[in-house]
């Protein structure tokens, strides 16, 4: 690990600030994700902005508002208070369940919210400093695009990365509409809907979120729906403990009688990030809640799928992994 200077911030502005004067500064909260890159020579900070004291960790319910309703997950907030909150239980169980399909016990009681969003790819080639990755190291090439690509993107890659994004939660969040709030140095707010907070690679692999730098995550905001008692978070993978998806999908589903009034389906393992299957979605609407009407739904997202040499059988993975969490979460959740 290379030396770096650390420093604890005593407010959310200053902590801006920080990384504000600084291109090679970073937060540092949970530390889940970025200590062991730097241990691995992926990332390189020259200082640290110890984040974990600022507060920014309460969930609440929303009383005023264009989100009035729905509830508020503070930035700083631990994955496992999250995941075991009675208004997340009660109101967004897909939340739960991907939080807690996600890591670890002991990963849950360190990793905050907010880092969970910013948590880097798991590929292979990221990771392994001797290989070339444009996202760790921008116009060296993709390692992955002509290697051992098995676990990479079959939607909405580039010439310049194949990597996929790794969080649970973030699919999740995707499926329910989230809005991220966030600071920068100047103490100005702004919000960002979950569906424009990621990136696609593009010429622009490093970039894996629409952040400026400094911006530090406040809140998460869940709008109010009716998804609670139809919806499911699947997660297909190589072991069942703590492994990265090969496909994830989160489904719900609001139903009058045995039709779809909305559906909400988001995919994991497949994309640079959380991947939302809008055509499957609107292939739903105003449709019989069928295995069949589920199978077409599938197959108008997977139509559009691009695999790479070793993960074709991602396509039938994710067609068939659609159609079950679609099942699952007909039936609240039951087989």
């Amino acid at each position: 690990m290379r030396p770096f200077t650390y420093t604890r911030a005593k407010d959310a502005t200053s902590a801006s600030q920080s990384l504000a004067n600084n291109p090679n500064a970073r937060f540092l909260a949970g530390g889940t994700n970025l200590l062991d890159l730097m241990k691995e020579d992926v990332e390189r900070p020259t200082s640290l902005v110890d984040i974990a004291e600022l507060g920014l960790s309460d969930v609440k319910s929303i009383t005023s508002g264009s989100n009035k309703g729905g509830i508020s997950l503070g930035g700083l907030g631990k994955n496992t208070d999250a995941a075991n909150h009675p208004l997340v239980r009660q109101h967004y169980p897909l939340l739960t369940q991907a939080i807690l399909a996600g890591a670890s016990g002991q990963i849950r009681n360190m990793a905050t919210n907010g880092g969970n969003l910013m948590q880097r790819t798991r590929c292979p080639y990221f990771y392994e400093v001797a290989m070339p990755c444009n996202k760790r190291t921008p116009e060296t090439g993709c390692g992955a695009k002509e290697g051992i690509n098995r676990m990479h993107a079959i939607f909405g890659w580039s010439e310049q990365c194949v990597a996929v994004y790794p969080s649970d939660m973030a699919v999740a969040l995707a499926a329910l509409d989230a809005v991220i709030h966030v600071r920068n140095a100047s103490g100005q707010e702004r919000s960002i809907p979950i569906a424009d907070f990621h990136r696609l690679p593009g010429n622009q692999p490093d970039r894996d979120t629409n952040l400026m730098h400094g911006e530090l995550i406040t809140s998460i905001e869940l709008p109010q729906n009716r998804f609670a008692e139809k919806s499911y978070y699947l997660k297909v993978r190589d072991r069942a403990s703590y492994a990265f998806a090969l496909v994830s999908v989160a489904a719900a589903l609001e139903t009058e009688g045995n039709i779809i009034k909305k559906a909400r389906i988001a995919m994991g393992g497949v994309a640079h990030k959380p991947w939302r299957a809008l055509k499957a979605e609107q292939a739903l609407i105003g449709k019989e809640a069928t295995e069949a009407n589920f199978r077409a739904a599938a197959n108008a997202e997977m139509a559009d799928a691009k695999p790479l040499s070793h993960n074709a059988f991602k396509v039938e993975l994710g067609n068939r992994s659609i159609v079950l969490a679609l099942q699952m979460a007909l039936n609240g959740g039951k087989a």
